[in-house]
């Protein structure tokens, strides 16, 4: 097949060219070309800058694919430009999406037809914690409206694996690979959920290949504190209650994955992928995707997302309750 990936230079774009690549498919993407590229030479690069609209698609007029996966589609403007320009040039649109689109999180497990944000209108272009699920709600409308059967929309958990420079996953991989007394947040009941890059990747060329259409959330295990800390090795972990940190106003970037079980969004770690393990998502064991991000993040240095001196803090204040 011929695909057109919009992104596919950075972490998760990366993976789905790679795995779309490896089976076979000729690959062409759609980037700015400022981001470090290290593809295959066989893949086409197509230069051009989605927020420019229409205007920054110019490299795609007169070429056709058989499927379109877009990647980087995060603000209205962009999504209705690539979705309008391509509708005569590829059989179906493939746009990932996020669970964070899911306004009510009180019932779990989270699926597919729970109701979503309210959309954003299609003049925002600022991209941040409040308007990201929103703007996403926007383009998914988008995408069905030109697309409608012809389109697919993927909703990923928590995306981790070789390539995330994000942070989120390697806080903890990493803090714990460092030793010593250890927080551990909560009390090791609540529970965290994400999904291998490469397991969203292999999905995506099952939908190309398989011409599947629908929504499906994409997320994998769930597995409690406790659970991740014993996998990580920890050996001295110091649990700091949920109250403690909220109290001391510790944030969710601070202490990325971890939502306490009664907190407003917490079903947000208790999502369905019963739809997509019908349609062929294959789920790799949580141990190996620790393993193989433990071998990549050898040779990375992304910031901590806790100083060492607020987690010592943090730490003393648990004890002295204590």
């Amino acid at each position: 097949m011929k695909i057109l990936v919009l992104g596919g230079t950075k972490f998760i774009g990366r993976h789905i060219v790679e795995t779309l690549f490896a089976a076979g498919h000729t690959i062409s993407i759609l980037t700015r070309g400022n981001s470090s590229d290290e593809l295959p030479p066989e893949i086409e690069r197509l230069r051009g800058d989605r927020d420019l609209g229409s205007a920054g698609l110019v490299a795609l007029k007169d070429c056709s694919w058989d499927v379109c996966v877009d990647v980087s589609g995060y603000t209205p403007r962009q999504v209705r430009a690539s979705a309008e320009m391509l509708l005569s040039r590829i059989k179906r649109y493939i746009f990932i999406s996020t669970v964070s689109i899911y306004q009510d999180f009180i019932e779990a497990p989270v699926l597919e037809n729970r109701p979503r944000m309210p959309a954003a209108g299609e003049d925002v272009t600022v991209v941040n914690g409040e308007t990201y699920g929103p703007l996403k709600v926007t383009c998914e409308n988008i995408v069905n409206e030109i697309y409608g059967s012809r389109c697919t929309i993927l909703r990923p958990q928590i995306v981790v694996g070789p390539y995330d420079h994000t942070g989120r996953y390697a806080y903890w991989v990493q803090r714990a690979a460092k030793g010593g007394e250890m927080l551990a947040p909560g009390d090791g009941s609540d529970h965290l959920q994400v999904i291998d890059v490469r397991d969203l990747a292999g999905f995506v060329r099952s939908v190309a290949e398989n011409n599947l259409e629908g929504t499906f959330n994409l997320a994998g295990p769930r597995l409690t504190w406790s659970d991740f800390f014993s996998m990580l090795g920890v050996q001295n972990a110091v649990w700091v209650s949920a109250d403690i940190l909220k109290s001391a106003n510790v944030t969710f970037a601070e202490l990325p994955l971890f939502l306490p079980q009664d907190s407003p969004r917490c079903n947000l770690m208790n999502v369905s992928h019963d739809r997509a393990n019908v349609a062929g998502l294959q789920i790799t064991e949580p141990k190996l995707t620790l393993r193989d991000f433990q071998t990549w993040i050898k040779n990375q240095q992304p910031a901590p997302t806790l100083s060492a001196e607020r987690e010592a803090e943090l730490i003393r204040m648990s004890k002295k309750i204590d």
